[in-house]
């Protein structure tokens, strides 16, 4: 693998001046604000984000709040932005931190990595753009400049050319400022350096692009060869009776651990098996009415989703049979999306 190129901050840091948004994490970017929006930011769109953050930030203002809410306080907060475990990590660390570093983050990289839920690309984050740490924050997005800098032929998912990367880019930060190199790495990623269709004329770092330069920008970075996502039918369940629906918990452990869902069973059920899965669990259905098919994507896994509307007779403890205005207490993921219009 070619070294990166010497003279990356000094190209980026005026490009970054001039060319970056104004997102709201990084209007007052205290430690704790800068930990929460990188925390959202994993394998989430910006722009998703945006609403999201303000809303943590109105309702949960520091560690401390944090610390003190109860899980489905931060599950419903998160609600709709998926992959959970994010949350419910966030507030394990804000409790950490509340119990042995006084509410505050700790200015070290070491210690950050060490919290639940933060691996070496949150940690650099923090330790550069929170407190101005030499770090870097090496990212898909970062990887993908580096190899296309570097006309890297690896797969970038090698631990060992991530690591080539991240130690080539601390080397090349600056005393001052580290914060906005890291900023503006992110930026140059996320704007200019993408993954289809480089915008490579208004790069500040064409000069340097060894891809560019010999007109293969498309050919990097080398990626693994991405598994076919398994498909699961599933029979989503809208339980009414006198005027509540019911819901239920999912498992602590696994897939959208803890959340609470519409019943749903594996398999692709018809009306007359839906009314006996109904009938199984002792509702003592009336009549069904179909509410359409949907489609959700996990990373590794689509659910392909039948649903059935069912009025019933009996309302079986085994579920939470909830009225309009209290389901809003509980976090329902997005998978369920397309039926919640539909509730009652």
């Amino acid at each position: 693998m070619n070294s990166l190129p010497q003279g990356l901050a000094e190209a980026l840091l005026p490009w970054y001046d001039a060319h970056k948004r104004p997102l709201p994490w990084r209007q007052n970017p205290t430690p704790y604000r800068v930990w929460v929006s990188e925390i959202m930011l994993q394998q989430t769109r910006i722009e998703a984000v945006r609403g999201y953050f303000d809303r943590f930030m109105a309702a949960l203002p520091t560690v401390e709040e944090l610390a003190a809410a109860e899980e489905e306080t931060v599950l419903k907060l998160w609600e709709g932005l998926g992959y959970y475990s994010r949350a419910r990590n966030l507030r394990r660390a804000a409790q950490i931190i509340a119990a042995e570093y006084g509410g505050q983050l700790p200015a070290d990289v070491k210690a950050l990595r060490a919290l639940p839920g933060v691996g070496d690309y949150t940690a650099g984050a923090i330790a550069s753009i929170a407190f101005g740490l030499p770090e870097p924050a090496v990212d898909g997005n970062v990887l993908r400049i580096c190899a296309r800098l570097t006309a890297c032929g690896e797969s970038i998912a090698d631990g060992k050319v991530k690591r080539r990367f991240h130690e080539a880019l601390k080397a090349q930060y600056p005393s001052e400022r580290c914060g906005d190199v890291t900023s503006a790495i992110m930026e140059l990623g996320e704007t200019v350096c993408l993954p289809g269709t480089p915008d490579c004329d208004s790069c500040p770092l064409k000069d340097k692009c060894l891809a560019m330069a010999r007109g293969r920008q498309t050919d990097y970075p080398v990626m693994p060869e991405k598994r076919p996502r398994q498909i699961q039918p599933r029979t989503v369940f809208i339980l009414t009776c006198q005027g509540r629906t019911a819901l239920c918990r999912r498992p602590d452990k696994g897939l959208l651990a803890g959340l609470w869902e519409l019943p749903n069973v594996e398999g692709r059920l018809d009306e007359q098996e839906a009314l006996a899965q109904a009938a199984a669990w002792g509702c003592g259905p009336v009549k069904a009415a179909p509410c359409g098919e949907a489609v959700h994507i996990f990373t590794h896994l689509e659910w392909h989703m039948t649903g059935w509307r069912i009025e019933c007779a009996a309302a079986p403890e085994r579920f939470v049979w909830a009225e309009a205005g209290e389901r809003e207490r509980y976090p329902i993921p997005t998978a369920f999306r397309a039926y919640r219009s539909q509730l009652c």
